[in-house]
């Protein structure tokens, strides 16, 4: 069975949900993860699959899982990661300001605040790059709000209600 079937077997329930200590155990796992990654100021990986996990202390299993989390905010990881084996080379490079914004984006707080982004960058500069990334998200609309009783926008000179409103 492919380590990410596994995954996938354990980790969620028959109607597809997350079961709890399972990702529990898991989360805590990649947080230890990170805060030696941040620790350590690694910025290039280069492991099979199996290498990765002893390394880390994961289970081949959970280094599908990782992948699967990480590959949005790291370029060059093996995706899908239900072609993933043991054998499979890890090859890729940390880009401390795309993790910590896709962090974010996940809203993955207990990543994101670990105190070890400190060895990467200061409170004022994660506060930056915090903004930045939830601002990168914010939609603003700023045409006026077409009333009932307004002119139609199609230049008819009907009210919009009795115009392309009443079309709509």
């Amino acid at each position: 069975m492919a380590l990410y079937d596994a995954w996938k077997r354990v980790s969620l329930d028959p109607q597809g949900q997350p079961v709890k200590h399972v990702w529990d155990e898991y989360m805590a796992k990649e947080k230890a993860v990170y805060v030696q990654i941040l620790k350590e100021k690694t910025t290039k990986i280069d492991l099979t699959v199996a290498e990765f996990a002893e390394k880390y202390r994961l289970t081949p299993m959970h280094v599908t899982a990782f992948i699967d989390g990480i590959h949005e905010a790291v370029d060059g990881l093996p995706h899908p990661p239900d072609e993933v084996t043991e054998e499979t080379k890890m090859t890729f490079d940390i880009d401390f300001t795309r993790l910590y914004k896709q962090m974010v984006a996940y809203k993955a707080e207990e990543l994101y605040s670990l105190p070890e982004w400190e060895n990467i960058f200061t409170p004022e500069e994660q506060k930056k790059l915090y903004t930045e990334q939830k601002k990168s998200h914010t939609v603003v609309r700023n045409e006026a709000k077409i009333r009932p009783n307004d002119p139609c926008t199609c230049g008819s000179g009907k009210k919009y209600k009795k115009c392309c409103a009443g079309a709509a």
